[in-house]
C-alpha cells in the first residue's frame, strides 16, 4: 500500500509516500481502505521532531473509511461497512489503515467531513468531562475559534453550558452563531470577560496556550477549575491540569456525532482537502495558519 512516512526530522520536504506492507486487523480491531484521512498539528511535530524521538515514522491518528478486514471479536460491524475513528499506530494517512476505536459513519456525512471530527471531538469532550461541565455552569475557552476550541464551544452548548469564547474579533460572529459569547482575547481579558460575567466563571478551558493560565485562574476561582489542553509547562507551573489522552479517553462522542451533527448541535468545520500526494503541502498550509478549518487527505 501507499503511505505517508518520513526518515528524518525537518521541514514539509521530508515528507514521502512510499509503498509498505498492508497492515492487518488484530483483536478488537478493523481495516480500512482509507478514503479521508486528517491532519493534525501533532503531525508537524512529529515531522520535526517535537514528539517520538524514533525514525522512521508514519502519520495520522484519525481516519475515515470502508471496512475490509476484521480482527477477532469484533461485533455490530461488517466488511463493507463505513467506519470513522482512531488508528493508534498513527498509520492512518495511507491507502489502507487499522483503526483501533471507530464507529459507523452516519448515513447523513461523508467520508471527508467525518475525518475532520475524531481528533477534535475527542480532546473538546475529553476536557469538558474533566472539568466537570454540565448545565447550568459558565465556561470560558480561551481559543475559542479553531478547531478544538469551536468543538469544545459547541459540545459545551450542548450540555446546557453558558459558553464565553475568546477570539479575534474577526471570528465573534462566527463564535455567537455556535452559542458562545464572544471577547477579544489580550490585556484586559480579566475586565471584558467580568463585564460579562461579574461573578466570574465556574470552569475555564485553555486551547490557545498563549499564556493565560494566571487569568484563567483568576476568573474561575481556582486553579482546579481549570483545564489546558495547549500550555504544558504553564499547567505544571500554576498547578493547572493538563489534558491528554493516555489518562483515559473520551471515545463515546464518536457514537453521538450523527445526533449531533443531525440535531445542529454540531457543525462541520470548513474543510481544505489535498490528495496523499500534496502531503507536503497540506503541511506547510497548516503550519502557516493559511487554511480556516480543518485539513483533510483523501487518498
Amino acid at each position: 500500500m501507499k503511505a505517508a512516512r518520513f526518515t528524518r526530522f525537518g521541514g514539509p520536504e521530508v515528507l514521502e509516500i512510499v509503498d509498505l506492507p498492508d497492515p492487518h486487523a488484530n483483536a478488537g480491531q478493523v481495516r480500512i481502505v482509507v478514503r479521508a484521512a486528517g491532519v493534525n498539528a501533532s503531525d508537524w511535530k512529529k515531522r520535526s521532531g517535537q514528539m517520538d524521538p524514533e525514525l522512521p515514522q508514519t502519520l495520522g491518528y484519525e481516519a475515515a473509511g470502508v471496512i475490509d478486514e476484521l480482527g477477532d471479536d469484533v461485533s455490530g460491524v461488517a466488511i463493507g461497512d463505513r467506519v470513522f475513528g482512531f488508528s493508534a499506530e498513527g498509520a492512518a494517512q495511507a491507502e489502507l489503515a487499522v483503526l483501533s476505536d471507530f464507529a459507523p459513519i452516519p448515513a447523513s456525512l461523508d467520508f471527508v467531513q467525518v475525518a475532520a471530527l475524531p481528533a477534535a471531538l475527542e480532546t473538546a469532550a475529553r476536557a469538558l468531562d474533566e472539568l466537570g461541565v454540565a448545565a447550568h455552569s459558565t465556561l470560558l475557552v480561551s481559543g475559542a475559534s479553531g478547531n478544538v476550541g469551536s468543538v469544545a464551544v459547541q459540545l459545551a452548548v450542548a450540555r446546557g453550558a453558558r459558553v464565553i469564547g475568546t477570539a479575534s474579533a474577526a471570528n465573534h460572529d462566527g463564535l455567537r452563531a455556535l452559542g458562545a459569547e464572544p471577547v477579544s482575547y489580550g490585556d484586559g481579558l480579566v475586565e471584558r470577560v467580568r463585564a460579562l460575567a461579574p461573578a466570574g466563571v465556574d470552569r475555564a478551558l485553555d486551547v490557545a496556550g498563549s499564556g493565560i493560565l494566571p487569568d484563567l485562574i483568576e476568573l474561575a476561582g481556582g486553579a482546579e477549575n481549570v483545564v489546558t489542553i495547549a500550555d504544558f509547562v504553564g499547567a505544571r507551573e500554576h498547578g493547572v491540569r493538563f489534558s491528554r489522552g493516555d489518562a483515559g479517553r473520551a471515545l463515546y462522542v464518536l457514537g453521538e456525532v450523527g445526533e449531533l451533527v443531525e440535531s445542529e448541535r454540531l457543525t462541520i468545520p470548513p474543510i481544505q482537502t489535498y490528495s496523499l500526494a500534496r502531503i507536503a503541502e497540506a503541511h506547510r498550509a497548516g503550519e502557516a495558519g493559511g487554511v480556516h478549518g480543518k485539513i483533510v487527505l483523501v487518498p
